[in-house]
């Protein structure tokens, strides 16, 4: 069992708390901002657009983020601790809901700046992975996203009182299960170097990182400490899950077909008999 003895707040600035996940949460959207950048680069992408859809995919990412984990914990935590939904530097926010919020937003602002969203979606998704890489190193640090109990030697267990965690699990060894998705992470970002500039059409790349990460959160998601949908045994994180494999795969699908007819073009008429 490994103890963690960690003050999520850093130092306090009046009523203004700095933590570490809100640290990491900075680095990891500095991160996934330069990588984004320095690959919509080498595929003819202007700075300012890349800049421009960044910051429209960080607030409306943001606000989907916050949205999500107010709406899953309502019931038992923000119904009865409404000032605490704007407590954003103590953690709470959801990562689907970030990546759904931040997805539309850049969709929507590709249409008002007419740039391909296929082409820079391939761009964006090694930093979108990277960063999230960096803001899970906070989500480990704080107690949020915390892991179920679990009797295995590299067992989890917070011990500062003012860490991120149920007090049911205060002390209590759990999963890390923000370091295995780290690992996942890193395993993606392999693959999605190997696959860089080699999919077609535009856009592949993003899906299939949608397809990975969905796959690999369902499992990991066994391990965290989530409240069960629908009287069980699936937590929300394996629905959306399965959603975002689903829309991937049939995405790809849809725009794989297309290039193929696009390619071959339409069937020769025959020829007139006679």
């Amino acid at each position: 069992m490994i103890n963690l003895d960690l003050n999520p707040t850093i130092v306090s600035v009046g009523s203004l708390d700095i933590g570490w996940h809100g640290i990491m949460m900075f680095l990891g959207t500095c991160t996934g901002v330069g990588v984004t950048l320095w690959l919509a680069r080498k595929v003819g992408i202007k700075d300012e657009i890349t800049f421009s859809a960044a910051l429209w995919a960080v607030i409306f990412g943001f606000i989907g983020a916050r949205v999500t984990n107010v709406i899953d914990n309502w019931a038992e935590y923000y119904s009865h601790n409404p000032g605490k939904i704007l407590a954003v530097q103590e953690g709470g926010l959801g990562w689907y809901g970030c990546l759904i919020g931040g997805t539309l937003a850049v969709a929507v602002y590709s249409r008002i700046a007419k740039f391909s969203l296929g082409r820079f979606a391939d761009a964006a998704a090694p930093g979108i992975f990277a960063g999230l890489s960096i803001g899970r190193i906070g989500c480990t640090l704080n107690g949020d996203a915390i892991g179920a109990e679990t009797s295995l030697p590299w067992g989890l267990a917070y011990t500062n009182p003012a860490a991120v965690v149920p007090y049911q699990l205060l002390g209590v060894p759990t999963h890390p299960s923000p370091v295995y998705e780290i690992l996942w992470n890193v395993v993606m970002l392999v693959i999605l170097w190997r696959l860089w500039k080699r999919l077609t059409p535009d856009g592949s790349l993003f899906l299939v990182s949608l397809v990975l990460y969905g796959v690999g959160r369902f499992i990991i998601s066994w391990s965290r400490a989530e409240d069960l949908v629908w009287g069980g045994p699936l937590h929300q994180s394996h629905v959306i899950s399965i959603g975002i494999v689903l829309f991937g795969v049939v995405m790809l699908i849809v725009r794989k077909t297309r290039l193929v007819k696009r390619e071959t073009g339409p069937p020769a008429e025959l020829a007139p008999s006679g």
